[in-house]
């Protein structure tokens, strides 16, 4: 989310003020506990318990707090207890903002990743695969509706102003990394990955100056480096941007803006379906910010190409 100089003023509930009435109000007030700049205090479990929930924003989980208590694996009164520490009276008030966004078509939305697929039917291939289709489209619609204009706005205006920009991710985010620096850098010069073919994360980082921009990347199961890149970097002045999935995520606290993406789906592994859609949707916004700068450089990219030869008629 946006840096805290730019973050419209969130309820506090410790002070009387009423609790956040809106799914979009509730998440920011879950980031800013998150990154500690709220007066409201909660533990990790809780912190991550609240983040799931507003994550199942409109699924028919929430009809109860026994069915939520299920879905999050917690003890009902976890939830209940939640509720109280944030303002409401009961979970009821909770919940009526959590569906306060039409229901999920699907009551299994969220399931363990590996279980579907290996207890599929090897007769009902096709089935699978529409599920997990149907899947990764509710969870680019979440990521749609969470999404804020002052989020893109402050993404896109930091990338493009950043006298250069580094890109961090392991494993499967290596993968995401690699595309959203290619998207980039056809719209701006000097971007990179952290550790590229000569590099290695220390020297990455040794070479990033205040006024430079990290993207770090991770999801939960979180990798303990990125957190910790995402920690020096910020300390020493870099502006750090992260792409994650939930408010409570560790690479918030050390993050000046935050884009949460839900991921949750059938697939083995953590889908990154979404995430590469989000990261479409940041290089379209940094391209639209750039106006006549990213066109220049896309014009001047489909010079060197039609200059080179590389692609065929």
């Amino acid at each position: 989310m946006i840096d805290q100089e730019q973050r419209p003023s969130m309820p506090d509930t410790t002070r009387n003020a009423r609790p956040p009435e809106t799914v979009e109000a509730l998440r920011e007030l879950s980031l800013c506990i998150s990154r500690g700049e709220s007066d409201l205090r909660l533990g990790p479990k809780a912190q991550e318990v609240l983040a799931r929930l507003i994550e199942l924003n409109g699924d028919q989980a929430l009809l109860s707090i026994s069915t939520a208590a299920r879905h999050l694996q917690v003890n009902p009164s976890t939830i209940s207890r939640l509720a109280r520490s944030l303002g409401y009276e009961r979970f009821s008030d909770l919940q009526s903002v959590l569906l306060s966004t039409s229901l999920s078509q699907s009551s299994s939305f969220y399931s363990d990743h590996a279980s579907a697929a290996l207890k599929a039917d090897r007769h009902c291939l096709k089935a699978q695969a529409v599920r997990l289709c149907t899947e990764n489209q509710q969870n680019i619609e979440r990521f749609g509706q969470g999404l804020s204009q002052a989020d893109l706005e402050a993404f896109a205006e930091a990338v493009m102003a950043a006298d250069r920009v580094r890109l961090y991710g392991v494993r499967q985010f290596y993968a995401l990394c690699s595309f959203t620096a290619y998207g980039l850098g056809m719209i701006r010069a000097d971007v990179g990955l952290l550790n590229d073919n000569s590099n290695g994360v220390a020297e990455g980082l040794a070479a990033m100056s205040p006024g430079d921009v990290l993207i770090a990347s991770s999801c939960k199961p979180y990798t303990r480096q990125v957190v910790d890149v995402c920690r020096l970097a910020h300390e020493h002045g870099v502006k750090t941007l992260v792409i994650t999935d939930y408010a409570s995520s560790p690479l918030v606290r050390h993050s000046g803006v935050s884009i949460l993406v839900p991921h949750e789906t059938s697939f083995i592994s953590n889908s990154m379906v979404a995430f590469f859609a989000a990261a479409e949707c940041l290089i379209n916004a940094c391209a639209t910010v750039a106006g006549d700068v990213a066109a220049t450089a896309i014009s001047r990219r489909d010079h060197f190409i039609d200059e080179l030869g590389i692609e065929m008629p």
